[in-house]
């Protein structure tokens, strides 16, 4: 199993990670996992290479280019 370290997370979403966590009985690193988990699986079902990924996630309503 791989460890990953986020820095710079912000104060705020730090909060509600934990709040989220505690509803539903789990630590804050399962919760996150659960939510990485959930986030990727979904791309994945949906047929989208990382490229059309990263495109759809960026581009501007109404951009044509």
């Amino acid at each position: 199993m791989a460890v990953m370290i986020i820095r710079n997370l912000d104060d705020s979403l730090k909060q509600r990670l934990r709040l989220r966590a505690a509803q539903h009985g789990r630590s804050m690193e399962e919760e996150v996992r659960d939510i990485l988990r959930s986030a990727l699986s979904a791309e994945v079902s949906q047929g989208v290479d990382a490229g059309q990924a990263i495109h759809q996630r960026f581009v501007l309503p109404g951009w044509t280019g």
